[in-house]
């Protein structure tokens, strides 16, 4: 069985095979790897090409600069984003930057999380996560 994944890089979409654990992945066009599960900061544009591409779960964090709980805890975030490879797909969305995103998707605090798979929003939460609590939330929607 294959997923298709959009590189972080050039954004292109990869069908790789589903596995466990990944130890070596990298993009067809560009060669980067598909490994670095590092958040992507996202405009309008980059992350339509994931919601429509992209086969693993993708996990949307909608922030702002000025908000405190957002700024506690995007370390958070980000380690979750580094733990799962190739198995959830990590976002960042600035409401100040991309207004129009935020209110297409109804937010009203920030943070919020909203999970996404085949292009729906499946759940979301709102307020600042730990690394763990969000990774154990991701993982009920890793097929």
């Amino acid at each position: 069985m294959n997923v298709n994944v959009v590189c972080p890089y050039c954004l292109k979409v990869n069908r790789i095979p589903k596995k466990e654990s990944y130890t070596k992945a990298n993009c067809g066009h560009c060669k980067n790897s598909l490994l670095n599960s590092k958040p992507i900061e996202a405009d309008a544009a980059k992350f339509g090409t994931f919601l429509v591409n992209s086969e693993i779960p993708l996990v949307v964090d909608f922030w702002a600069p000025w908000c405190g709980p957002c700024r506690q805890m995007a370390p958070a975030f980000e380690e979750a984003a580094l733990n799962m490879p190739l198995k959830a797909q990590f976002l960042k969305v600035n409401t100040e930057e991309e207004p129009q995103l935020g209110a297409r998707f109804g937010i009203r605090s920030i943070p919020t999380l909203i999970l996404f798979k085949n292009g729906k929003e499946i759940e979301r939460l709102s307020g600042a996560l730990s690394a763990s609590r969000l990774q154990s939330w991701v993982k009920q929607y890793i097929a």
